[in-house]
């Protein structure tokens, strides 16, 4: 598949015309015009939409888009101020990142909540009493409708074996560990914890945490940037 302008090459599905157009304005009132859509490509996960778009002088520009599913993330931590951790091979930068519990929404009308509460419970083998909004992100707005939300967890509690969950593909390799909040910043600002959702999960835990967690969201408050389930 080229970048631009191109066409599919032979081993990828032919496109999807869409042709639906859909104007939005700006906050400065300029209009911008979605005057046709394609999907070029479908994965497992993620798809890639191109747009034509009008822009306010009027010419027509070209905008790829991943279309992303929307995630969630857990910053679980316990009454030692650990927050919890997972050790997971990501293949993309072909190696293995400290990040927080998390996974995409991929099960058709389940609660962000319910399913981080799932990956939570997954990952790491833990319950959570307690279940508070920390922050709403979007991933990469220049490139992808992708979106995560990430809770806070508090009042862990350990599944016991008998129903703990089995891992596979990356994660059959996972290590789960607790790390005291301040270190975890600490290893932020020295840049051994790089994955985004970790970073800005435990940016905004100490933060939360310094307001005496009096500032936090209910857990379903609503979430207006979520992508579309079926994108």
């Amino acid at each position: 598949m080229t970048a631009h302008g191109g066409g599919v090459a032979a081993n990828e599905p032919a496109a999807d015309v869409v042709d639906h157009a859909v104007a939005y304005r700006s906050a400065t009132g300029h209009r911008y015009e979605v005057v046709e859509s394609e999907v070029a490509f479908t994965g497992r996960i993620i798809a890639v939409r191109r747009d034509a778009v009008r822009m306010p002088d009027g010419g027509v520009s070209q905008r790829d888009v991943v279309v992303h599913p929307g995630a969630v993330g857990v910053v679980a931590l316990d009454e030692a101020d650990r927050v919890v951790m997972v050790h997971q091979y990501r293949h993309p930068v072909r190696r293995p990142l400290w990040e927080l519990p998390a996974g995409i929404l991929d099960v058709p009308g389940e609660p962000p909540v319910e399913a981080a509460a799932r990956e939570l419970a997954e990952e790491a083998n833990l319950t959570a009493g307690r279940w508070d909004l920390l922050v709403d992100v979007l991933a990469s707005p220049g490139m992808t409708n992708e979106a995560y939300r990430l809770f806070l967890a508090r009042d862990l509690a350990a599944i016991p074996l008998s129903e703990q969950h089995v891992r596979v593909h990356e994660e059959a390799d996972m290590q789960v560990t607790r790390i005291d909040l301040d270190r975890a910043v600490s290893q932020v600002l020295e840049g051994s914890i790089t994955n985004a959702m970790a970073v800005i999960g435990l940016l905004a835990a100490a933060t939360a945490r310094a307001h005496g967690f009096t500032r936090l969201r209910l857990a379903d408050a609503p979430w207006p940037d979520r992508p579309d389930p079926v994108g």
